[in-house]
Parts: structure tokens; sequence; C-alpha cells
């Protein structure tokens, strides 16, 4: 699955390369549609597509306006335009593809084909960055984690993890953000690999970072309150070996 956002100054055409990609590409999850450079820009720092399908003429400025604007593009770009003058520049910008309206089916299937391999490959390159960058580590504790989703792999420091709850075989992620992940995965793997890291096992479905530990409660015999305001029971096993583990974190 690739996550896209359609740019387009007419809401007409927003609707209906939509319905066209629902029907034709289904592994395009498009998130928003945008009128507008000013909107375009913030849609794209909220949803960190994987592809723009853009407009060239919008309203006033240009598809290269918002292209100029954004410090990073680490999205692939379609280009959906009526006027076929723009090639060239289209080109010059390293577009993955151009497509004049009205949109020819053949050719939408064949420029997404397209961007699914390159979102791919990227992908597959970051994640290989991500191992070499850990391994290069040895025995260092991690700076950071990689969290598979459905439609993405999140990279989290795991410094800004708060704690860890374990959901039948599934586990969430509290981040000290407020944000929420759940990964397929059982909380055993993540409590083997962030040990290390200061995190302790206070119960059979909860993991939590020591260092964002607020306070020790005294009520049900042991409760930990997190810096979130969360509260993390402690088992009774596990009683003895959480106090130690927290020692000297108090005055």
């Amino acid at each position: 699955m690739i996550t896209a956002i359609i740019i387009d100054d007419e809401p007409s055409n927003i609707e209906n390369l939509w319905a066209l990609l629902q029907k034709h590409c289904p592994q395009v999850n498009v998130f928003a549609g945008a009128g507008d450079v000013a909107t375009a820009e913030k849609q794209i720092s909220q949803h960190q597509p994987d592809l723009l399908f853009l407009d060239i003429q919008l309203k006033d400025e240009t598809g290269f306006d918002l292209l100029k604007l954004l410090p990073v593009k680490n999205f692939e770009v379609i280009f959906v335009t009526a006027f076929d003058h723009y090639g060239i520049q289209a080109i010059k910008y390293a577009a993955l593809d151009y497509l004049l309206k009205p949109v020819d089916i053949d050719e939408l299937t064949q420029a997404v084909a397209k961007a699914e391999l390159k979102v791919k490959s990227r992908q597959s390159n970051q994640q290989l960055e991500f191992l070499i960058s850990n391994l290069k580590k040895d025995d260092a504790p991690l700076l950071k984690i990689a969290l598979p989703q459905q439609k993405e792999i999140r990279y989290v420091l795991v410094s800004n993890i708060i704690r860890c709850e374990a959901d039948d075989t599934y586990t969430f992620f509290f981040l000290n953000d407020g944000d929420k992940i759940l990964v397929s995965k059982p909380l055993k793997e993540y409590a083997d690999l962030l040990q290390p890291n200061g995190f302790l096992r206070t119960h059979q479905s909860h993991l939590v970072n020591v260092s964002h530990i607020r306070s020790w409660l005294k009520e049900d015999g042991g409760t930990l309150q997190m810096e979130d305001g969360s509260k993390v029971p402690v088992s009774k096993p596990n009683r003895e070996r959480v106090k130690a583990g927290i020692a000297g974190l108090f005055v």
C-alpha cells in the first residue's frame, strides 16, 4: 500500500481522480486532497505521503512553487495537468510521470505501478540503513526502534517511549508526544530488546521506561505513576525487582 495526496485547484478533478484510483489502483491510499499551495504544504507535512498527484496550475501559483517550498522531498511526483507545454519543466523536476487531463486509465495504472516500485525500493533502502546503523553500535543501547504497522514503518526514538502494553499478541507503544502505536508483535519480543535501554517488565502485560517514571504509588500493593499520567500495575512477583530497578531515581 502506498499513500498519496491529490493536489488540484478544481475539487471535481480531485474527486474524479480519487474515484479512478479507488477503482483501478487499489494499492493507493489517498489521504487527502488540496486545492492550493498553502493547504498542500500542510497536508504533506501532516501525512508524509509516498506519492503526490500534482496539478501544475494552482490558482495564481504552480505545483513547482509548492516543490520549491518543501525542504525535504521524500515522495514521488506524478504531474497531472491539462497543459502539455509544461512537460519539459516537469521533467527537470524529475517527476516520476506526467499525465494529461482527461486522465487515461492505462496511463494512470502504468504511472502508479512505477511509483509503487520506487516507493518500495526507497522503503527497503531506509530499512537497510536503519539495520546497518544499529549493527554498528554492537552492544550499545539502541537509539531508535523500528515499529512495523500495516501501512508504514515508524522509526521511534527509544527515549521517547514511555511504556508498552500487551494486547493479546499485539503491543501498544505509548510515546511522550501522546502518540499511541499498535504493533502486531508480542510484548515479550520488545521486553528482551529494550531491557538494556532501562526498560522494566512490571507485569505480564506492562513494560515501562524507567526514565519516564514519576512516582511509586502504594495503592494495590504497588503501582507506577508515569510522566504521561498513566498508572501501571506492578505484579507481586515483580515487586522487589522493580523496586531495585528504580532505586536511586527518587530522593
